[in-house]
């Protein structure tokens, strides 16, 4: 994984907008121009303002090939939790990207975040989503009934979690 860069901006566009890609979430925006503001924004501020993120990379030939996005953001800073978010290109799923990618969140949240405590929200439909997060050793604390607005109905949303003690007890 690499730090999102100016250079990044039309890849991470292109993520973004991709509403099959985002097929389990409420709302994609469909403006790549908003997006590119946003990030260029973020990128500006060095991930002070509580945001980082980073592009997933495939290394191939000596060069990388960007194959998705990665996230962790203050989730309350007060706690010290973070929440993370991943995103890989469907022609790289289950080749375990996924999974590797939510570890080295994981890893950057305690190890350089000196979080406490790292979550992790999906769609209840979002199955690979809910399994990534298990896979990776994160416990399902809760399911907040009714929580997202789903192609017109409402819809439960899991929420995941890990502790600091866990993460480096089960490394």
């Amino acid at each position: 994984m690499s730090k999102v860069s100016m250079n990044d901006l039309d890849f991470i566009c292109r993520i973004e907008c991709d509403k099959s890609l985002w097929e389990f979430e409420e709302i994609v925006q469909s403006n790549e121009d908003v997006v590119r503001e946003e990030y260029i924004d973020k990128i500006e501020k060095g991930g002070k303002a509580g945001n980082y993120d980073f592009i997933v990379n495939l290394a191939k030939n000596g060069r990388k090939i960007p194959i998705g996005l990665a996230q962790i953001w203050s989730y309350n800073d007060y706690r010290k939790s973070w929440e993370i978010g991943f995103a890989i290109l469907p022609e790289y799923w289950g080749r375990g990207y996924g999974g590797e990618s939510a570890k080295l969140l994981l890893k950057y949240a305690f190890e350089r975040l000196n979080a406490h405590k790292v979550v992790g929200m999906c769609n209840s439909n979002n199955k690979y989503s809910a399994a990534l997060m298990e896979h990776i050793g994160m416990v399902r604390e809760a399911i907040f009934k009714e929580e997202l607005f789903w192609k017109n109905k409402w819809t439960d949303q899991y929420y995941y979690s890990i502790l600091e003690k866990e993460f480096f007890r089960d490394t």
